[in-house]
């Protein structure tokens, strides 16, 4: 029979494995709660904005910088692996900074583990937003991520994208390959695809894990588990815009200007404009003239 565990095995093995989440959850932590994407305020303009080394507007140096990568700002360690020593003084502002990110844009206390490790796992490396294409540098606000397609959104372009992801290309919720139903929906490329075709040849699924896209390789849903919504077209004249309140020829006539309808006829409007009261008196001596010439034809017939 194997050994009962003592009291101490059993703390020993509850701690390593306390120790191992608190590792896991530091990796897999929320980007909106990593230190380099944390909300900062300017000293001068009181503008608020993401961690950065200075202001975005004013370009002004903060008084006390904050590192992007553990978040402290200020070093208090008396033994630690500070690059600077600094036995017995607590350092804050610029003698604690020791370098600045290229990809997040803030300030790398001057730990030798900070210095080393952030430049490699940076969160912000390739943040860009979706829908607008900016980067950290080229705008002040921090970054998120959505929570269906997993990509980068500005803090402009957060509420607008997550109200309309879950909307696919396609006019229904047909597979891409086949007529069927699709049953699975990748939030990235909005696409649909049945139980035959999510699936390539050659390729190893884990069991109770969900079935990668395809085309992109992200994680496929359950369509049915999904508020997933067909794009949409307004057919009809809607297009052509209404016409005056005057008008009861549906928008003026602007919608059948093509084959005529609703178009001003050009003769009448010279024939108006080109009066002239003299040719009323030619016309009358023209009638004149005419009955003359009948009456005279009338006679001719009785003789």
């Amino acid at each position: 029979m194997p050994k009962k565990k003592t009291g101490a095995r059993k703390k020993a093995e509850k701690q390593k494995l306390r120790q191992k989440n608190i590792r896991t959850a530091k990796e897999n932590r929320d980007i909106v709660e990593q230190p380099c994407n944390s909300s900062m305020e300017c000293d001068k303009c009181k503008r608020i904005q993401k961690n950065r080394a200075f202001c975005y507007f004013c370009q002004s140096l903060q008084r006390l910088p904050q590192c992007a990568h553990c978040g402290k700002v200020k070093c208090m360690l008396k033994t630690g692996d500070c690059v600077v020593r600094h036995p017995g003084v607590f350092t804050t502002g610029l003698g604690m900074v020791g370098a600045i990110c290229d990809f997040c844009e803030a300030w790398i206390c001057h730990g030798r583990k900070c210095l080393a490790a952030h430049a490699c796992t940076c969160p912000l490396i390739d943040a860009v937003c979706v829908e607008c294409s900016r980067g950290v540098w080229e705008h002040g606000g921090r970054l998120f991520k959505c929570s269906f397609c997993n990509t980068f959104l500005c803090e402009d372009d957060q509420f607008e994208h997550q109200a309309s992801c879950q909307v696919l290309e396609s006019e229904n919720f047909k597979c891409q390959s086949c007529n069927r139903l699709g049953q699975y929906s990748c939030l990235r490329c909005k696409t649909c695809y049945c139980e035959d075709h999510v699936k390539r040849k050659g390729f190893k699924y884990e069991k109770n894990k969900p079935i990668p896209c395809p085309k992109c390789n992200f994680d496929t849903m359950s369509t049915k588990d999904l508020s997933m919504s067909t794009r949409s077209h307004k057919f009809g004249r809607q297009g052509t815009g209404p016409g005056d309140d005057d008008d009861d020829d549906y928008g003026g006539g602007a919608g059948y200007s093509g084959y005529g309808y609703g178009q001003s006829y050009g003769a009448d409007d010279d024939d108006d404009d080109d009066y002239d009261p003299n040719d009323e008196d030619d016309s009358e001596d023209d009638d004149e003239e005419e009955e003359e010439s009948g009456e005279e034809g009338k006679e001719e017939k009785k003789e």
